[in-house]
C-alpha cells in the first residue's frame, strides 16, 4: 500500500509473466499494467516479457493482448489518445519458453543483462507465477540455479494463491521459496487486500479517533464476514472439487479481512509493523476441537435450482466435479479472539457460491444502549448501531444510527451515514492488481501475506478441514441456488440471538 505520490515512481522494472498466454495475464496483468501506464505510475524503462509455449512472435502476441485491453481495462484503447497503445506496446515482448528447460533461464539471464544496459544500471526483477502451484518449485529451483534473484533488493517473486493446499504443503512451499529468497523478496498475493474498500479499512480505523475508544469488546456485540457469490464453480469444477470454499475463500480471502478489523494499532506504516500486528490475531484466534467443529461450523453444497428465470445445475452436477462429491461450496463459522481487546466478542465468516446476492460486507454491531428512556411506541423500528463496510459490488462504509422521524410524534428509526465512493470522488477506481503491482514495483509488502501469515492461517482451519475431509456429510446438496445457504447456517448465528446481516445493494444481480 504504496504512500507514492503521482510525483514518485518506480525504478526500471523488468516483468517475467510466467503463465503468459493465461487467463490471468490477458483479464487483470497486462490491463493492469497498462492502466498504470496511463496514469503515469510506470517508470521511464520497463519490460513486460510474457512466457509461454505458444510460437508467439512479439507483434502478433501484441495483437492479442490489444483485444484483451479492449475488453477489460478500465481505461480501454478507445478512451486514450490512439498512440497511447503503441507506446505502451513497444514495452511488451513475448519470449517462447518451456520451464524445463535451461535455454528458457539463459534467455532471461541475457534479456536482463540487455535492460540493464539501456537503463544504465540493474534493474528490478519481477517474477510474476500466473501459473499452477505444481510449476513453483520447478521455477523457483532454476532460478536459483542461473543465480536470477542473487541481488534480493531488486529480484521479487510473485505467487498466486492457492499458496500451499494445507498446513504441510504451505511449509514445504515456504521452505523451498526460502531457499531461493528471502522474505523480503517474496511477494504471495491476494487481490482482495488491493480492494480499495479493504485499504480503507486500515485509515478508518487508524485516522479517526472516534472509533478507537469503542473498537473493542466493551461497545461491539458481535461482527460478521460475509462474502457471497451467484456465481457457481463453472468451469473451475476440477480444481474447485480439489479446494471448497474453506481453502478457496475462509482461509485466505476472509481471515485477511479479520486481521484487519481485529487487528492491534500498529507503531507505523512500515510492512512488517502492519503484518506482525495481523499475524498477531491469528496466534490468539482459539483453535478448533472436534467437538467446536460440531458447534461452530457449517458446510454446505447447492443444488439444482432456478435463478433469474434460468434453470441452473447443482454442485454434483456441474462439469469437473464428482457425482457424490463431499467438497463444500458454502461454508460458515463462528470464531473467537482470546485476547484483551475482543475476549467474548463473537465473529461470523460466511461465504458461498450460488447464493441470491453477490456482495462482500463487514459488519460490526455495537451493543445497544445500557437503558431505554422512550416508550414503547417510540422504538418499534429500533436497531443497535452498526458499521457496515462495503466491499463489492458498491464500495461504501455506513454507519447505523437511530434519529426522530419528522413528525410531532416521537418516533425513531434507523438511519445510515453512507461514505459512497462514488458519490464522494470522481473518476475510476484503480482495479485491486494494479495497486498491488504498483507496490511490488516499490517494494512495498504491506499488502502482502507473509510467510508465517500464511502458515498460522492453515494452522487455524486444518481441525475444520480434517473433520470435514474425514467425515462424508449426508445432507448434501443441502441449499438451493438463489438462496442464503443452509439453514443449518441460520441456526449457528440465531442461537447466540443474531442473525445473518445483508445489506440492500443497488444492481446487486450482475
Amino acid at each position: 500500500m504504496s504512500a507514492a505520490t503521482d510525483a514518485i515512481k518506480s525504478e526500471p522494472t523488468i516483468f517475467f509473466l510466467f503463465g503468459g498466454t493465461g487467463d490471468l495475464t490477458s483479464r487483470k496483468l497486462v490491463p493492469a499494467l497498462y492502466n498504470l501506464y496511463i496514469d503515469g505510475r510506470m517508470p521511464t524503462h520497463f519490460q513486460i516479457v510474457a512466457m509461454g509455449r505458444t510460437q508467439y512472435s512479439n507483434d502478433a502476441f501484441r495483437d492479442v493482448l490489444l483485444k484483451d485491453i479492449k475488453q477489460f481495462s478500465r481505461k480501454r484503447v478507445g478512451q486514450a489518445p490512439p498512440e497511447t497503445w503503441d507506446q505502451f506496446a513497444k514495452h511488451i515482448f513475448f519470449q517462447v519458453s518451456d520451464i524445463n528447460n535451461p535455454q528458457t533461464y539463459q534467455e532471461q539471464s541475457e534479456r536482463i543483462a540487455e535492460f540493464g544496459k539501456i537503463c544504465s544500471g540493474e534493474p528490478n526483477v519481477v517474477y510474476y507465477l500466473a501459473v499452477a502451484p505444481r510449476f513453483f518449485s520447478t521455477i523457483a529451483e532454476n532460478i536459483s540455479k542461473f543465480k536470477l534473484a542473487a541481488n534480493p533488493e531488486k529480484a521479487r517473486i510473485v505467487i498466486e494463491k492457492p499458496f500451499g493446499h494445507n498446513l504441510e504443503s504451505a511449509r514445504q512451499l515456504n521452505q523451498l521459496l526460502g531457499g531461493v529468497f528471502s522474505e523480503q523478496q517474496i511477494y504471495r498475493i491476494d487481490h482482495y487486500l488491493g480492494k480499495e474498500t479493504v485499504q480503507n479499512i486500515l485509515a478508518l480505523r487508524f485516522s479517526n479517533s472516534i472509533f478507537e475508544p469503542l473498537w473493542n469488546r466493551n461497545y461491539i456485540d458481535h461482527i460478521q464476514i460475509s462474502v457471497s457469490e451467484q456465481l457457481g464453480v463453472g468451469s473451475r469444477g476440477g480444481y474447485y472439487d480439489e479446494s471448497g470454499a474453506l481453502r478457496d475463500m475462509i482461509q485466505n480471502h476472509i481471515l485477511q479481512l479479520l486481521c484487519l478489523v481485529a487487528m492491534e494499532p500498529p507503531t507505523s506504516f512500515q510492512a512488517d509493523e502492519v503484518r506482525n500486528k495481523k499475524v498477531d490475531v491469528l496466534h490468539s484466534m482459539r483453535k478448533f476441537t472436534a467437538e467446536d467443529v460440531k458447534k461452530n461450523a457449517v458446510r454446505g453444497q447447492y443444488s439444482k435450482g432456478w435463478m433469474e428465470g434460468q434453470e441452473l445445475p447443482g454442485y454434483r452436477e456441474e462439469p469437473g466435479v464428482a457425482p457424490d462429491s463431499n467438497t463444500e461450496t458454502f461454508a460458515a463459522i463462528k470464531f473467537h479472539i482470546d485476547n484483551w481487546r475482543w475476549h467474548g466478542v463473537p465473529f461470523y465468516l460466511r461465504t458461498g457460491k450460488r447464493m441470491h446476492q453477490s456482495s462482500s460486507v463487514i459488519m460490526i454491531q455495537f451493543k445497544d444502549v445500557p437503558h431505554l428512556i422512550f416508550p414503547s411506541e417510540a422504538i418499534e423500528g429500533w436497531q443497535q448501531n452498526r458499521l457496515i463496510i462495503s466491499i463489492q459490488p458498491e464500495m461504501s462504509v455506513r454507519l447505523q444510527i437511530q434519529a426522530k422521524r419528522p413528525g410531532l410524534d416521537m418516533t425513531l428509526n434507523p438511519v445510515d451515514m453512507i461514505f459512497d465512493y462514488n458519490g464522494t470522488y470522481t473518476g475510476d477506481t484503480p482495479e485491486a492488481y494494479e495497486t498491488l503491482l504498483l507496490d511490488t514495483m516499490l517494494g512495498d509488502q504491506t499488502l502482502f501475506m507473509r510467510g508465517d501469515q500464511v502458515e498460522a492461517a492453515w494452522d487455524l482451519v486444518m481441525p475444520i478441514l480434517n473433520a470435514w475431509g474425514g467425515k462424508k456429510s449426508i445432507s448434501f446438496p443441502n441449499y438451493p441456488v438463489d438462496s442464503w445457504g443452509p439453514e443449518t447456517a441460520e441456526s449457528l448465528i440465531a442461537k447466540d440471538g443474531f442473525h445473518w446481516f445483508t445489506l440492500p445493494l443497488k444492481n446487486s444481480r450482475k
